[in-house]
């Protein structure tokens, strides 16, 4: 069933969660732990994360160097595949233009179309770590609002290159993510939402959050897509804080605050075991006023730590 059918046939708040794929080279069972973990609380469906390809450089027999890409997550494919076959909820793979040619996508997209899977969530993609702006493939998209057209044109039976006039439309539903406090390469906020809406005017059915901690970040993000004239469903994404080290990982790689009063509680534990009780303390204040607001779904960001979201989950759902 598509993402915006779920949504729309309840009123109620639903679960929802993002998988980590594992590293290369190690079995699916790390997957089927976390949904066992959570499927008690009858998630709605599953996103999968994708991870683009790292490029590392090593010196061949002259001495030279060698560029290598390398994929150190397996794709989301098979993992969406397995999912829908062992659990039947559906699962929702990322998409990204970062790394693909408008043709590697297409195919991509037909796969999974092919085996059932007609939910994703476009992202642009992170740059390489060797640089310092995005740049597509020559002849990929560089846009999300791209390739949410490009998701688009296949439903209504348009492909590329196809001059077959038969082609089986395909039928995706598409989210596309939203950053409550501006993405960090966004010259201000203003410019931020225009992006957005690009986005949501190119097709996409419903939009999720970055991760945040403060809620009024998210309530005043909801006034402003509003009153920009978006009027798909927003979700908010929260992630539990569950080592002390996240007060500086998570600001730099998220471009997200953490509240005053959450950095203090974290900074006066002693064990990370305490940081992660704070933690799954201040996500259960977070979800019991979202959920309170009437939000379609709260989306949380397992990052493959199941534990503390069955925690919250239970006091929640």
């Amino acid at each position: 069933m598509k993402v915006i059918d779920i949504i729309n046939k309840t009123n109620k708040t639903l679960f929802t969660f993002e998988l980590l794929p594992p590293i290369r080279g190690q079995k699916i069972n790390s997957i089927y732990n976390t949904i066992d973990t959570l499927a008690e609380y009858d998630p709605a469906y599953i996103n999968i994360t994708y991870h683009r390809e790292e490029v590392v450089y090593e010196k061949n027999s002259k001495g030279q160097l060698i560029e290598r890409r390398l994929r150190r997550r397996p794709g989301t494919v098979g993992i969406a595949a397995a999912i829908q076959n062992k659990y039947n909820i559906p699962a929702v793979p990322h998409l990204i233009c970062a790394g693909f040619s408008k043709y590697d996508t297409e195919a991509a997209l037909i796969e999974l179309n092919f085996l059932g899977i007609d939910n994703l969530l476009v992202l642009r993609g992170d740059p390489l770590k060797s640089e310092t702006v995005f740049t597509p493939h020559p002849e990929g998209h560089r846009y999300a609002s791209e390739l949410v057209k490009h998701l688009q044109q296949m439903n209504k039976g348009c492909f590329l290159g196809s001059q077959e006039p038969d082609c089986e439309p395909t039928n995706f539903s598409v989210g596309v993510a939203g950053y409550p406090e501006k993405h960090g390469e966004a010259a201000n906020i203003d410019d931020d939402l225009k992006h957005l809406k690009e986005k949501v005017d190119a097709g996409a059915d419903y939009i999720v959050t970055q991760l945040f901690f403060n809620n009024e970040k998210y309530f005043d993000f909801l006034k402003r897509c509003r009153k920009a004239g978006i009027t798909v469903p927003i979700i908010p994404g929260l992630k539990p804080i569950s080592m002390s080290k996240h007060l500086e990982l998570l600001p730099k790689i998220f471009d997200t605050e953490i509240p005053q009063e959450l950095s203090k509680a974290i900074r006066e534990c002693k064990t990370n075991d305490q940081v992660r009780q704070v933690g799954v303390e201040w996500a259960i204040q977070q979800s019991k006023e979202l959920k309170a607001s009437g939000v379609p779904v709260i989306h949380f960001y397992t990052m493959g730590r199941p534990d503390n979201v069955a925690q919250i989950a239970k006091e929640i759902f």
